[in-house]
């Protein structure tokens, strides 16, 4: 065997782990950080693609999501795609829910 056959193998595999396999062991480990960092508050998006705010957080892994007004779902970490955005407190929430609907939404065009 030529030692440029080898040469040239490797070099191959070096530039395949660094453009494809070290970004992805990045990625997964991006997205495992934001799945533990995951609290009450914070809206999340499922694989499924359904958007809802975290209601509870247990600590085996089981999230309970609300998906609409009072229709909460229970599922785990690993079935969110995406935390889409930190939310506001759960105090300033129930504050305001309380204290009226000053400049809540508006409805029709």
């Amino acid at each position: 065997m030529d030692f440029s056959f080898v040469f040239v193998m490797v070099a191959m595999f070096a530039i395949f782990y660094l453009l494809t396999i070290r970004p992805q062991q990045k990625k997964m480990k991006e997205h495992q950080a934001k799945l533990d960092a995951i609290k009450r508050g914070d809206t999340v998006v499922t694989t499924g693609g359904i958007v809802g705010k975290v209601v509870r957080v247990a600590n085996d892994g089981e999230l309970r999501v609300e998906i609409a007004e009072n229709v909460q779902v229970r599922m785990l970490k690993s079935g969110v795609a995406d935390v889409r955005g930190k939310t506001e407190p759960v105090k300033a929430k129930a504050e305001t829910q309380s204290g009226g609907d000053a400049g809540g939404e508006q409805s029709g065009a």
